[in-house]
């Protein structure tokens, strides 16, 4: 969170120069020449390569947030992602070749991408992690990481669960090999001070997830708690809790508007929201900025863009943002 000032400066900024190039420029503000040089370069091209797979809700809006910076500083914005890192390491490899001006790459496996970012940093392409792997972004010569603290957010998650009587937690890890999800399962036992209990399902087959959720409340019947990882995984919980007839309480990371109404309606207490969004938008802005103005946002650090939460108190205001595709 220490570096909320920071973005909140850099939209600031980012207003001005928007109004700016349509020609409302202040008397305080550059010239007009520069600013629209620097905010929309026509031959600009970025990559957006991430670890999600296609119909996930959740990489949909980092997805329009990306596409929303391109369009708003006229640049050609490219986004593909898949789940096999192997295959991720080709597509970043691929735009190396394409000489794209910027990479923006999302570290569920970073081991695994390694070699592929030292190519483009090599090939001197800057580029920016994003939502993953934040610990290893700057020894791969990332220039920032943009995401939120998945220890800090898992904490957070199971401080809330305890204050709703959760003594056993089942985490809901759907995506093998991902160390995100893993640290936010270590950061709920952290706080929790109860049992906390990993169940592996295929995000791939959501059916799949409900019917195995399912078994492991029928089976245990000491299991009071569900935290979903992914707002699909929440839905798919949220079903196999009224079909194995617990009682168990549910929250889950992220979101997506069929969360945000289970949300109002009661069927899940909160989500933790590291608004995804910002992961699509701010890389495109730094990349931007970076190629024009050699600028450089963190000052080493991560760019946090959660967590925060979505209750019931605040889900209204939430959900038509969420069913229009930007939270």
């Amino acid at each position: 969170m220490r570096r909320t000032p920071i973005v909140l400066a850099l939209l600031g900024a980012l207003a001005v120069s928007g109004c700016s190039s349509s020609g409302g420029q202040s008397a305080q503000s550059a010239p007009a020449s520069s600013a629209a040089d620097a905010a929309a370069p026509a031959s600009a091209s970025y990559a957006v390569i991430t670890h999600g797979g296609p119909g996930d809700s959740f990489w949909d809006v980092v997805k329009n947030g990306a596409e929303a910076a391109g369009k708003q500083y006229g640049v050609k914005v490219t986004y593909q992602g898949d789940g096999d890192p192997a295959k991720q390491s080709q597509l970043i490899d691929q735009a190396v070749s394409e000489k794209v001006d910027g990479i923006v790459v999302s570290m569920a496996n970073p081991d695994a991408l390694k070699e592929a970012i030292g190519k483009a940093v090599a090939a001197k392409i800057p580029v920016v992690t994003i939502n993953s792997g934040a610990d290893q972004s700057k020894a791969f010569g990332a220039i920032t990481h943009v995401g939120q603290s998945e220890d800090v957010a898992g904490r957070g998650a199971g401080e809330q669960l305890k204050a709703a009587g959760v003594t056993k937690l089942l985490c809901v890890i759907h995506e093998a090999g991902n160390v995100g999800l893993d640290q936010r399962c270590k950061g709920a036992e952290q706080t929790l001070g109860g049992t906390v209990e990993r169940l592996q399902v295929d995000i791939g087959n959501l059916a799949d997830v409900t019917s195995k959720v399912t078994a492991k409340l029928q089976s245990d019947k000491q299991i009071n708690g569900v935290l979903a990882l992914n707002p699909g995984i929440a839905v798919a919980a949220r079903d196999a809790i009224k079909d194995s007839g617990s009682q168990a309480k549910l929250a889950t990371f992220d979101l997506s508007a069929d969360v945000v109404s289970a949300i109002k309606d009661g069927e899940i207490l909160f989500a933790v929201d590291q608004q995804q969004y910002l992961q699509g938008y701010l890389p495109i802005t730094f990349l931007n900025l970076y190629k024009n103005n050699l600028n450089t946002v963190g000052g080493g650090l991560p760019v946090n863009t959660g967590p925060g939460f979505v209750t019931k108190d605040n889900a209204d205001q939430v959900a038509k943002l969420a069913e229009a595709g930007t939270r």
